[in-house]
């Protein structure tokens, strides 16, 4: 899951938008670094994380892409459960539109921001001014996401390819984030 469905799923647990979102950011024990509350929403984040990985969908769905693109497909997946919950935002019981939630998620995150790793703030900001929320239902905007990832990280340069793969696979990861996402809404009290 990558920034839309953790925050998503974050809402529904009732959990810390705030940890659930800075996760990535943060090493070690969450514990021995902030809040309460905010370590629970990073523990929250890395047990969707590891529950996630562990379905057998997202298993099948990494044996869609090409053999020689298969490492860096469980970051390619993440970003495209995020396209489909983003296009599809409607059919997961919110009322608030998506452009209505990113403006609320600023709004909870906004003011305690720099309490947080820069790395973090530069991320968020980017989000929200970019609408990365919205876009992400756009496919271009997906291939500018991957190929952005891929020149920041150069080792994971074969992400920008993925594109391709999520193309030719469209309909079945579709059918495998229709299988996957109300299953982890549904077992997020529990993970």
């Amino acid at each position: 899951m990558n920034i839309l469905a953790h925050l998503h799923l974050a809402t529904i647990a009732n959990s810390s938008l705030i940890g659930n979102t800075v996760a990535d950011f943060v090493k070690g024990d969450p514990y021995q670094q902030f809040p309460t509350e905010i370590a629970d929403g990073i523990m929250l984040h890395r047990k969707i994380d590891s529950f996630t990985d562990s379905f057998p969908t997202v298993k099948q769905a990494k044996l869609l892409f090409r053999n020689s693109h298969q490492r860096v497909a469980p970051i390619t997946l993440d970003i495209v459960w995020d396209h489909f919950l983003s296009k599809y935002w409607h059919d997961f019981g919110s009322s608030q539109t998506l452009s209505s939630f990113n403006i609320m998620t600023k709004r909870y995150i906004q003011p305690y921001i720099t309490n947080y790793p820069t790395d973090y703030q530069h991320f968020m900001n980017a989000m929200w001014q970019e609408s990365w929320l919205e876009n992400y239902a756009s496919i271009d905007f997906i291939a500018k996401v991957l190929k952005g990832m891929a020149q920041r990280r150069p080792k994971l340069y074969l992400l920008q390819e993925t594109i391709i793969d999520i193309k030719q696979n469209y309909s079945a990861l579709e059918s495998h984030f229709f299988d996957l996402y109300p299953k982890i809404c549904s077992g997020i009290k529990s993970v």
